[in-house]
């Protein structure tokens, strides 16, 4: 029998058979345990090292690509179908894909009105009742109608999509789909074949008689059908219609039969060959050529529409709302709920260059340095969901957004207050060469109330009218914009506004000597200051509601606040400080706060009471502030933009009237007129004029604020070589963390080494 050997020469030689097997069970062991720690070791390092080299959130060399990286929080838009999509982070997307009839000059101001998809802008002439021409000039009374014809541009075409792809036989491909044949496909991108055409003037007269839909929600309806001939009456004819085509169908179906507008006529709306759309207003209505520069003018391909009226297509997300189809510079290529949106190129833009012309201080502000170049400039535009502002502001400042989003107007006045806290700030600030270009532009935020609501609204006798008036004049009072607005939100800072139009539009009263609020202001010593709390509790008991307490049951007043957004840390404080507000008055106040698509679906159906709410100018008239709060355009009960859903028949005929006046003497009079109207009834608290200011990274150029220039994306120019300098630059891996964990790995590796020797050497007897 052959001797086993021992393993080692030495004292463990002599170690009995046990205590060899022991030993080697313990080396092997021991061998297991080095490779996993310097395995885990191995990843630490790793880790650490990656993380060094790289804190970016986008792809490695991302920021190397012509691409505009931003922002948005807490949601997706809602609608980006063209008829109902009309708030401010759904026109981020929504203007960069659709091209209206008009469009404004990027930087000229006051604002100028150009063509887009139309050649030029056009003057209409008028009709008397008889169809007889009359001079530009005559009186409003006398005109029954206003015609606008509308030359549109040659060779314009659609981004590509399925819906316009086309066999060898000439016949759609995509438009006779099965659910079966639909299949899982969620994004346009994966149909095998797409197509384009060319862009018609039929297609705008589908859009505006797409207004009439009962489909979606049409926010302009109320107003269009006053103004577009035929269109009210035309809206009956297609709610008949649509019933027919439904009939029989679950009145929740996802699934409904395409509403094919081509076949019924609008007398309003009518194409007069292939590249003349004619439209007909019923009277004069001057403001009707700013509604064309909005989507709701954008073109509407039949083609599109059917595609997506087809079964499952509503249930795999594909539809107008993620889906748009236009003819502007980008098109929508990526769509992730909730997460993120990228818009490219779209490759079928017409020919479109960079403005030679600006506002006075544009060419020192190196605003004319691209003049003629050819637009867009960015390949893409990708936004990214980051839904609380801190994180948002660090990614900018560390050079990973290029601007922290594209349609909000305050984060230049957030950075500028930022840097005026101390010098550290600035001078970081100066070094990474911010571009925070600031300006006035006409927008405004206020808390409206519900006149639909019984304790804050109109009220359903006289006697209730009156209380619940002095009810919403004492909150005015109560609410100190000056104070919360002026000096404590500084990064949202404005002036507070005494009605409706804000200033820098024509018939604006806003700073006047001598036209301040009489409801919630009085002049002392020449000064203009906010009522005391006193006589805002005078009038809450008149209210019926003394020291905020029901005079007939003495239980405490408690109202409730719809918030427009997800209280995040940021929004906490404003919430508190509008609370406090209200004790003042001993009101109790819940806050009632979702996210803005929830907010959105509560204000239609209209379950809100007091509300917070801003408008940013759709044009630059005052008649786009003074329909916010004109009856017919209602938000629950006609889909309109009125939120407070208030109703005074002499402010309306008022508006009626204001409506076919031309900036003068006349107009001044009838706004005078209708601003003492609401400033008495209080169907807001008035608010604030908000200061507009952007944020951008020094390498994105071309960056100018505006609240009614929508289609901005077009003219931005990335540096992307200098954005990679500056993001390494800013983002230097911090070494000194690795060496240490490296030391540390060191000394363990070796005292783990040592621990093995002295094992692998001692006997069983531990000698």
């Amino acid at each position: 029998m052959i001797a086993r050997q021992p393993l080692h020469a030495g004292p463990s030689a002599q170690a009995p058979p046990e205590a060899r097997f022991l030993c080697l069970s313990a080396c092997r062991r021991g061998h297991v345990l080095l490779k996993r720690i310097a395995g885990f070791i191995g990843g630490i390092l790793a880790a650490a090292l990656l993380s060094a080299c790289n804190n970016s959130p986008y792809p490695i060399g991302a920021e190397k690509d012509n691409t505009l990286y931003m922002s948005f929080d807490e949601r997706s838009p809602r609608y980006l179908d063209p008829t109902a999509s009309y708030t401010a982070p759904e026109g981020a997307y929504a203007y960069h894909i659709y091209e209206p009839l008009y469009g404004y000059h990027y930087l000229k101001r006051p604002y100028q009105l150009e063509g887009h998809a139309a050649t030029e802008v056009v003057k209409p002439y008028y009709l008397d009742a008889k169809g007889v021409r009359l001079p530009d000039d005559a009186p409003s009374e006398q005109i029954a109608q206003a015609v606008y014809d509308i030359p549109i541009r040659k060779g314009l075409r659609y981004a590509p999509h399925p819906a316009f792809a086309k066999n060898a036989q000439g016949q759609y491909i995509y438009h006779h789909l099965t659910r079966a044949e639909l299949g899982d496909k969620r994004s346009p991108w994966e149909f095998a074949q797409q197509g384009t055409r060319e862009l018609v003037a039929e297609d705008f007269v589908f859009a505006i008689k797409r207004q009439a839909t009962p489909r979606i929600e049409a926010p302009l309806f109320g107003v269009f059908s006053e103004h577009v001939r035929g269109l009210k009456a035309y809206s009956q004819l297609i709610r008949a219609e649509n019933a027919k085509l439904l009939k029989g169908l679950p009145e929740n179906s996802a699934d409904k039969p395409f509403l094919d507008f081509r076949r019924w006529p609008l007398e309003g709306a009518e194409a007069l060959d292939s590249h003349t759309l004619r439209i007909r207003l019923n009277g004069k209505y001057p403001q009707f050529q700013y509604w064309l520069a909005t989507t709701f003018f954008a073109p509407v391909p039949w083609e599109v529409d059917a595609f997506y009226a087809q079964p499952g297509m509503n249930e795999n997300s594909l539809s107008w709302n993620q889906w748009p189809v236009g003819t502007g510079p980008f098109m929508m290529t990526e769509y992730v709920q909730d997460r993120r949106h990228v818009m490219a190129r779209n490759p079928y833009y017409r020919q479109d260059s960079y403005p030679c012309e600006g506002a006075a201080g544009d060419q020192a502000a190196g605003l004319l340095d691209d003049c003629g170049k050819r637009l867009p400039f960015v390949d893409k535009i990708v936004a990214n969901i980051i839904k609380e502002r801190v994180p948002r502001k660090e990614l900018f400042k560390q050079g990973y957004l290029d601007l922290p989003e594209i349609e909000r107007t305050d984060w230049g006045v957030e950075f500028m207050v930022d840097k005026s806290d101390s010098d550290e700030v600035f001078r970081n600030y100066a070094a990474k060469g911010y571009r925070l270009p600031m300006d006035t532009d006409i927008g405004s935020w206020y808390v409206g109330f519900n006149w639909l609501d019984p304790v804050v609204g109109q009220g359903s006798t006289p006697e209730q009218r009156e209380r619940n008036k002095k009810l919403r004049q004492a909150i005015s009072i109560a609410i100190d914009w000056e104070e919360g607005y002026g000096r404590i939100f500084r990064n949202k800072g404005g002036d507070a506004a005494h009605g409706p139009t804000p200033p820098g539009v024509f018939g604006s009263r806003e700073g006047q000597p001598g036209w301040h609020n009489p409801v919630t202001h009085k002049l002392v010593d020449g000064k203009v200051q906010r009522r005391s709390i006193e006589e805002a509790k005078a009038l809450l008991a008149e209210a019926g509601y003394p020291e905020g307490r029901d005079a007939g049951t003495g239980k405490p007043l408690v109202l409730s606040y719809d918030f427009m957004r997800v209280v995040t840390p940021e929004m906490k404080a404003e919430n508190d400080w509008m609370v406090k507000q209200f004790a003042k008055l001993g009101i109790q106040l819940d806050v009632r706060a979702t996210d803005f698509n929830q907010f959105q679906e509560k204000v239609l159906k209209g379950k809100h009471q007091i509300y917070w709410w801003g408008w940013l100018a759709d044009y630059p008239d005052a008649e786009n502030f003074l329909f916010l709060l004109y009856g017919p355009n209602s938000k629950s009960k006609f889909e309109g933009e009125n939120a407070s859903n208030y109703e005074n028949p002499a402010y309306d005929r008022l508006y009626k009237r204001l409506q076919t006046l031309d900036d003068g003497p006349e107009k001044q009079r009838v706004m005078d007129e209708m601003l003492g109207i609401v400033r008495e009834d209080a169907p807001w608290s008035w608010g604030y004029w908000p200061y507009v200011g952007l944020a951008f990274q020094h390498w994105v150029y071309n960056g100018k604020p505006s609240i009614v220039v929508r289609d901005v994306g077009r003219y931005y120019r990335v540096d992307a070589a200098e954005r990679a300098r500056r993001q390494a630059e800013w983002n230097h891996p911090i070494w000194w963390p690795l060496l240490l964990l490296a030391a540390g790995a060191a000394v363990i590796a070796w005292l783990t080494r040592r621990s093995f020797r002295a094992r692998e050497l001692a006997t069983a007897r531990g000698a």
